[in-house]
């Protein structure tokens, strides 16, 4: 048996950097809540990402993969989920209270938003059962799946944290009323685009 690692590695790190749904729930959370709360999305997320190596090492991501039935009803109950967050996020910057309850929200729900946005992501489930095996070669396959699903899942979880770092703990220029509006609006309507573009994609 051999693992490329080190494509793996490369090739991960460059699919990390690339913003998606999973990165605008950790921006939202770091926003309103803090780096804390931003890494507890990212922890939420990095806990989904190996639910899903889990699975496609176990071949249920294959049979996800192969349902149409299936991936259409993840697909559209994972596009509604980004699509509240996002309107949620909307509303909260039109109402003073919500706001400052949006602030002081808890670490568990910043880390279930990150894991439900990760799990309704059938793409991903696609992706895990596409892309770990070809770095693997020969021999038992079970544990080197297991073995690169939990890396990509340890850099995302590195990456996201420390970006939820810098966010939560920005500049004052980002502290202030004005900009805070914009940015949260921002992300609300980035989030609202995720789920309407993973409602209308395709396996």
């Amino acid at each position: 048996m051999h693992v490329a690692l080190l494509p793996f590695l490369a090739i991960s790190t460059l699919l990390i950097l690339i913003p998606g749904p999973d990165t605008a729930v950790v921006t939202k959370h770091a926003l309103l809540g803090g780096h804390r709360s931003g890494v507890q999305a990212s922890v939420g997320v990095a806990i989904g990402l190996t639910v899903w190596t889990v699975a496609a090492a176990l071949g249920i991501a294959a049979l996800l993969k192969a349902s149409a039935i299936a991936f259409l009803v993840l697909k559209i109950a994972g596009a509604l989920y980004l699509t509240w967050i996002g309107v949620q996020m909307l509303r909260t910057r039109n109402q003073d209270g919500a706001t400052v309850a949006a602030r002081s929200a808890s670490s568990v729900k910043a880390l279930r938003q990150g894991l439900l946005s990760d799990l309704g992501n059938p793409k991903i489930a696609v992706f895990f059962t596409s892309f770990l095996p070809q770095f693997v070669h020969g021999g038992a396959v079970l544990l080197p799946l297991l073995m690169l699903g939990a890396v990509f899942a340890v850099l995302t979880l590195l990456w996201l944290a420390a970006y939820a770092a810098i966010i939560g703990r920005s500049t004052a220029l980002l502290r202030r009323a004005g900009v805070r509006k914009t940015l949260d609006r921002f992300t609300g309507v980035v989030l609202v685009g995720f789920g309407i573009r993973l409602a209308f994609e395709r396996r």
